[in-house]
Formats: structure tokens, C-alpha cells, sequence
């Protein structure tokens, strides 16, 4: 039998989607202030390729079950669809199957959330397999409970925004089909967590520090990783311009060799089956030794999205691990009594500017200080047969002396503990 395709329903000749953008403000219940919250559904509406026609506030103290709104706001946004002869409407918050049928009969366009419109950006940002195959489980596990609606409107769909990526398979599809097919796309993800795992073996049977730079997206976290590794990652001022994680060495100025990884961008309110569904990607995250936490400095909205970034560090419970704080893009602050007052509110933060390279030296101080935390010193001989070991301690410590000696070489150096009780274990030496 052959082999059934998945099919792109976003070409490129469809051209820019026009959107209404809808913010709902539940009043007394909101975190984010709500231009904070109007600004950044614009800024994903935008890196997903649309072009905003006009945003809508619709404020509420409680929401509905028909339409999340209230009946009359739904109504007039319908008239600013055809007067402004738009394709889409977007809503900022998550909708039920139930209520996306019901707004899409009265607005007669395609009703799309939050959540559909970060999972287009994120299968538009997927480069490699193992992104796809993370963006393809993403989107079935949030269509699975839309199935109903989302067969009878289809064929009424032109594509666009919320259809991209893997795409749907055939119109008759049914729930057990995309069951089966999830299960697959997890089987496909615990393979690549295994093969994850063989590499993160060979990198502590080498017992490298790594370091993994989080934070909100667009921070300039890619920019930053580019700077210390002379990598080559995308970055552009975007939402979610790295999806697939990066890892690359650097050799610090004490001759010690580090590994910085690089990964995807966190934002405020991320859904939890997105979290879920990239857990093989944010392992990067888990397995670190210290977190970077990269800050955009600049941004108005620093707390918040302080805030959004240690919610996700709390759900993959790696919220105390050691942590660097790096306020980036000073660049865009120039006044330096400005960049002092914003350093004051954070403990031993470093600044930096990865557009111009200011800070890199200092953060590169800071992280060998963090890295000295973790390291023990030590008096071993390494048997010639085991020369390898005593590369080992040269690259990843700082050698006070060695000698040559009948038995092998006699090293005497600070070293991080893994590395030390990684090559005891195997010399089978009392630690």
C-alpha cells in the first residue's frame, strides 16, 4: 500500500493573510498589563507572516462558553472583518472546538488562538527532524479534541496561518488515526531522547561543563551564543527565530573547554503540551551545569518576562539549578547612569551587547568563576595506557604541575568534580 503524504496547505502563492487581532482582557485577573499583552500578540501575529489589520479589545470580567466574548463584541468584530475584507481573526486567547465554530459562523472567516498561532510559527522555524517531528506532535495533540470541527471546515479553508508545517492528513481522518499517529511521533521522540542521551554519555564520559542559554524569546540569545562559539545560528529580531538547539565548544581563556548550547526561546503563557512536546529539545536546559539567563534590557517588560521564564525553568524542574544573569542589548540603553539603575535591581548580572561585543569578556570571567564553584582539587598518577584521562584534566582543569614519572603521568590540578569522579571510577581510585 502506499504510503499516505502529509500535505502542505500553506504554499507560498497565497500571498500575506490579512488578520483582525482580538486581546481579551479579563479585568482584575491579567498579569501582563494590556498593551504589554496587545504588543506582543501583534509581534507573534507578524513572525507568523500576516499582515495586522487592526487589534480589538474586548474586555470581560467572566468569560463565555459560546464565544469567550460576549455576543455583541463578536458581532461588531464581524463587521470589521468585511469592511476591512480580512481572512482571519486571531484571538489571545486559547478557544474551545465549540466556541471556534461558533465565532467562524458568525465572523464567516477562519477563528484562530494563541496557541494555533504559535504552533505555525514554530512548524514555519523548524529546520530539522527532529523540530518537525516535535511541531507535527504539537499540532495534532491541540487538534485531537477539534476533530469534529475541524473536518466539516476544511474544505471552507484556504490555508495560511494555523494550517502550516506537516499539514493535516486526508479530510477523512479520525480520531483513532491521529492517536496512531501521535504514538508514533512519540515513539520517533523517545528514540531521539535516546539518542540525546548516547550523546550526553560521550560528553560527560569527557566530562565537559556545559552551560545552555535561556530566556525569553527575542532576547538575543542566538546572537549572544553566535558571539561566544562563532557559530553560525540564526538570529533575527524576531519571535522564535531559533526552534532546533544548538551545541558548540568554546576553550576559555584558562584553557578550559566548555560547551554553550543554544535553544528555544521561552514566552509568557507557552502552553503546557507545547512544553511537553519540546521536552526532548529543552533536555539541553535540564542536562546543563549552569544556566545563562539571557535578559533583553531594553524591554519594558523585563520583570514580566523574568517571570514567564521561571515558570518554564519550574515546570522542568530545573528552577534551582546555578544561574548567570546577562542583561543583553545594552546597546539599545547608550545612557550608562540608565544601564547602572536597571544593574541594581539584579545580584552580580553581567552586561552585554552581542550586536557590538561589549561584555563578552567579563561574562566569559564570570562563567569560569561560576565553574571554579564545581571544582576539586587533585593528586593523581594516570597510567601511560590511560594518556587520554590526563588530556582529560588538561583540557577541563587548571594544572598547578605534572611530571613524568615510571608509573605514568603525576598531574596536580583543579578539576570539575564530574570529571574527577569520572576518571576515579574508572581507575578504580578511592576518591
Amino acid at each position: 500500500m502506499k504510503k499516505k503524504q502529509m500535505i502542505d496547505t500553506a504554499p507560498e502563492a497565497l500571498g500575506k493573510e490579512r488578520a483582525v487581532l482580538v486581546t481579551v482582557e479579563r479585568i482584575g485577573k491579567e498579569v501582563w498589563q494590556l498593551v504589554d499583552r496587545v504588543e506582543e500578540l501583534n509581534r507573534l501575529a507578524e513572525s507568523s507572516g500576516v499582515e495586522v489589520i487592526t487589534n480589538e479589545v474586548a474586555r470581560r470580567k467572566d468569560l463565555t462558553p459560546n464565544y469567550l466574548i460576549g455576543k455583541g463584541k463578536v458581532e461588531e468584530i464581524a463587521e470589521i472583518v468585511e469592511d476591512s475584507e480580512a481572512d482571519v481573526v486571531i484571538f489571545s486567547n486559547d478557544l474551545s472546538a465549540s466556541q471556534q465554530n461558533n465565532l467562524e459562523n458568525i465572523v464567516k472567516v477562519k477563528v484562530i488562538d494563541r496557541t494555533q498561532l504559535i504552533l505555525d510559527i514554530f512548524a514555519k522555524r523548524a529546520t530539522s527532524n527532529e523540530g518537525k517531528v516535535q511541531v507535527e506532535l504539537a499540532q495534532l495533540m491541540y487538534l485531537l479534541p477539534r476533530l469534529s470541527r475541524m473536518w466539516l471546515h476544511f474544505q471552507k479553508q484556504r490555508g495560511g496561518i494555523g494550517t502550516r508545517g506537516p499539514g493535516e492528513q486526508q479530510l477523512e481522518v479520525d480520531r483513532r488515526r491521529v492517536r496512531e499517529r501521535i504514538s508514533k511521533l512519540k515513539q520517533r521522540l523517545d528514540e531521539i531522547t535516546k539518542q540525546r542521551e548516547l550523546r550526553r554519555r560521550q560528553r560527560e564520559r569527557f566530562s565537559m561543563m556545559t552551560m545552555a542559554l535561556v530566556g525569553y524569546t527575542n532576547s538575543g540569545k542566538s546572537s549572544l551564543f553566535n558571539l561566544l562559539t562563532e557559530a553560525k545560528v540564526t538570529a533575527k529580531n524576531q519571535l522564535f527565530s531559533t526552534l532546533d538547539p544548538t551545541v558548540r565548544k568554546r576553550v576559555l581563556s584558562n584553557k578550559q573547554v566548555v560547551l554553550f548550547s543554544d535553544t528555544v526561546g521561552f514566552l509568557h503563557e507557552l502552553p503546557h503540551h507545547l512544553i511537553e512536546s519540546f521536552k526532548a529539545t529543552l533536555e539541553e536546559v535540564v542536562d546543563a551545569d549552569i544556566l545563562i539567563h539571557v535578559l533583553d534590557m531594553s524591554d519594558s517588560r523585563i520583570e514580566e518576562q523574568i517571570g514567564a521564564v521561571k515558570d518554564v525553568l519550574k515546570d522542568l524542574g530545573v528552577d534551582e539549578k546555578p544561574m548567570i544573569t546577562v542583561l543583553n542589548k545594552s546597546d539599545k540603553i547608550g545612557n550608562n547612569l540608565e544601564i547602572e539603575r536597571i544593574k541594581r535591581h539584579f545580584t552580580d548580572p553581567v552586561v552585554t551587547s552581542a550586536l557590538d561585543g561589549s561584555g563578552v569578556e567579563e561574562l566569559e570571567t564570570v562563567v569560569i568563576e561560576h565553574i571554579q564553584k564545581d571544582m576539586e582539587d587533585v593528586e593523581i598518577t594516570v597510567p601511560h595506557k590511560y594518556f587520554a584521562f590526563a588530556k582529560m584534566i588538561q583540557e577541563n582543569g587548571s594544572i598547578k604541575e605534572q611530571e613524568y614519572t615510571e608509573e605514568g603521568l603525576f598531574i596536580k590540578a583543579r578539576i570539575p568534580k564530574k570529571l574527577k569522579y569520572a576518571i576515579f571510577k574508572q581507575l578504580k581510585l578511592t576518591k
